[in-house]
């Protein structure tokens, strides 16, 4: 079982480096509570699932193209923008948010599935790292410890999930409205660097 845990391992570290994911989760977490940071980690977690499908079957090798990669920058690009810029309109209504109607939680399961789907650092991520470690474990095992070990990598993944969904709940329960509030505006700001960036990198393709 000692291989199984080291991919449950590999899996937390491929999730932890804050990104966008993390900032979103972060900043649903504080508003809305648990369930809803939990339900975009989870989209999210689809979104990896399905390029590690992807990478599983070989089939990735189509969105490496220029003008995949393009709009895959742009469009990730405009939707980190928005939900910055939405982060940061409702940083205000923390304490309101409490006390109102929370937003839909199927809506925030399609802003983490849409937020990962459109990121090309998944596509590399996945890619580079989850495809080396295929191969080498190609070489070594049978087919049905690469799907156990697979699962393993998808187990830390959804790990890291809940331990952001708990912890961004937890902020929102024993920490001040204020602090709170500056801590979603530092999320939103960091989602719209983040958008920038992309569109940074898609500007650089585009007139390559």
């Amino acid at each position: 079982m000692g291989p199984f845990f080291s991919y449950i391992f590999l899996g937390l570290s491929l999730a932890a480096p804050i990104g966008p994911i993390n900032a979103a989760q972060l900043d649903k977490g504080i508003k809305n509570g648990f369930w809803h940071a939990w339900l975009l980690g989870i989209g999210a977690t689809v979104a990896d699932a399905l390029y590690m499908i992807l990478v599983y079957f070989g089939s990735l090798h189509f969105l490496g193209s220029d003008f995949m990669k393009t709009f895959l920058w742009s469009f990730g690009a405009f939707v980190l923008i928005y939900t910055g810029i939405e982060s940061l309109m409702s940083a205000g209504k923390i304490v309101q948010s409490k006390k109102t109607k929370n937003e839909p939680v199927l809506k925030c399961f399609f802003s983490g599935f849409i937020l990962s789907l459109t990121n090309p650092l998944t596509i590399l991520f996945w890619l580079g790292i989850y495809g080396s470690v295929l191969a080498k474990t190609a070489d070594a095992y049978a087919t049905e410890q690469l799907v156990m070990y697979s699962c393993a990598i998808f187990i830390g993944v959804l790990s890291w999930d809940i331990t952001m969904a708990a912890l961004a709940s937890t902020f929102r329960k024993y920490l001040s409205a204020h602090f709170l509030t500056v801590v979603s505006i530092l999320s939103g700001v960091s989602l719209i660097g983040f958008g920038f960036y992309f569109g940074w990198q898609a500007f650089q393709l585009l007139f390559s």
